[in-house]
C-alpha cells in the first residue's frame, strides 16, 4: 500500500470549523497549502451530525484545486469517530487527522475502518492518509511506536494546548516548554520518512510572536505550521519561503552536484564550501519550498 499524498510538502494547513459553510466552500481564496476541515474541537456535541453532513457535502461537491483537503475527525475515545470515519472516507478527502493518538493501536484501527471503506466504495487502497496528532504525555513516550504503525500514515503533528495541560503547565507564545516534545515529533518522523507539523499559534492578533515561534518550527525541522485564522497564513508561508538568494544558492548547489555525479566525483566545493549528500539534501528542500510558493525555478 503505498500512499502518493504523503510527498505532497504543505507549509501551513489552515482549520476550518466543519459547520461553517461559507468558509468550507471559499477555502481555496486563503492561500494555505492546506485546510483542515474540523469536526473536533471546534463542534459542539449538538452540532457533530450537521457539521459531518456538511463537511461530507463540501467534499463530493466543491472544487478544491491544487489544495489538499485533511479532515479532523473525532477521537478514537469518543462516540463520534467511527461515525465520522464512514461517513468521510466515501468523499475521499486527502488524508484524516487523526486526534488524541496515545499509542499505535489508534493509528492502527483508523487505518483498518479507512482500508475496508475503502474495498467497499472502490476507492484506490491506501489512497487516504492518516495524519497522527500526539496531545498527551504517553503520546511522545510512544512517538517512535506511532511512526511506525502504519505504511498510510503520513504525518505527525503536535497538540501543544492538550500536551500542555496534560502536563500540568502553561503554555507560552514561545513554546519552549514543549522544546523536547517537538524535537521528539520531528526526529520520530525524519526516522520513518513522515512529515512533522508544529501546534497552532493561539493569538491571533500577535503576528510577531506567530512569526518567531513559526521561525523556530522552521529552524527545528518541522514540515509545516497549522494555523487558526486565515490572517496566520501568509505569515507562515513567508517563513518557510526562500529568499531570492537562498534559491539561486541551492540551484548553483544542486547543478554543481549533478555535474561533479556525472564526472564520477564525490565531494566537490562551491563557493568554497564543501558540497556532500546533506548539503544537496538541504539545498533540494529550498527548491521545493520555493516552487511551492510560486517562485520561477527552471527544471534542473
Amino acid at each position: 500500500m503505498m500512499n502518493v499524498f504523503q510527498s505532497h510538502p504543505m507549509r501551513s494547513l489552515l482549520y476550518i470549523p466543519g459547520n461553517h459553510p461559507s468558509m468550507l466552500q471559499n477555502c481555496t481564496i486563503y492561500g494555505a497549502d492546506a485546510v483542515i476541515f474540523d469536526l473536533e474541537d471546534s463542534i459542539s456535541i449538538s452540532e457533530k451530525d450537521a457539521a459531518r453532513k456538511l463537511v461530507k457535502h463540501a467534499l463530493r461537491n466543491f472544487d478544491f484545486g491544487e489544495i489538499s483537503i485533511i479532515v479532523r475527525v473525532n477521537g478514537r475515545d469518543t462516540p463520534f469517530f467511527e461515525q465520522d470515519i464512514e461517513e468521510i472516507v466515501p468523499a475521499s478527502p486527502a488524508a484524516i487527522r487523526l486526534p488524541k493518538v496515545d499509542s499505535a493501536a489508534d493509528v492502527v484501527a483508523a487505518d483498518e475502518l479507512i482500508s475496508r471503506l475503502e474495498e467497499i466504495n472502490g476507492l484506490p487502497k491506501g489512497k487516504i492518509g492518516i495524519q497522527a496528532m500526539l496531545e498527551t504525555a504517553r503520546a511522545i513516550v510512544n512517538v517512535n511506536s506511532i511512526a511506525a504503525s502504519s505504511k498510510r500514515l503520513v504525518g505527525l503533528t503536535l497538540g501543544g494546548q492538550d500536551l500542555a495541560a496534560d502536563l500540568g503547565i502553561r503554555a507560552t507564545k514561545e513554546g519552549n516548554e514543549l522544546l523536547y516534545a517537538k524535537s521528539a515529533v520531528i526526529i520520530a518522523a525524519k526516522a520513518y520518512g513522515l512529515q512533522a507539523f508544529d501546534t497552532v499559534f493561539t493569538d491571533v492578533n500577535d503576528l510577531e510572536g506567530l512569526r518567531a515561534q513559526t521561525e523556530l518550527s522552521f529552524a527545528l525541522g518541522f514540515s509545516g505550521k497549522a494555523a487558526i485564522h486565515p490572517s496566520q497564513v501568509s505569515v507562515i508561508n513567508s517563513v518557510y519561503t526562500p529568499d531570492t538568494k537562498e534559491l539561486a544558492k541551492a540551484i548553483k548547489i544542486v547543478i554543481a552536484a549533478r555535474e561533479a555525479e556525472q564526472r564520477g566525483l564525490g565531494v566537490i566545493a562551491v563557493d568554497g564550501r564543501m558540497v556532500d549528500a546533506p548539503v544537496v539534501s538541504q539545498a533540494l528542500r529550498t527548491i521545493e519550498l520555493a516552487r511551492l510558493a510560486g517562485m520561477e525555478v527552471a527544471e534542473i
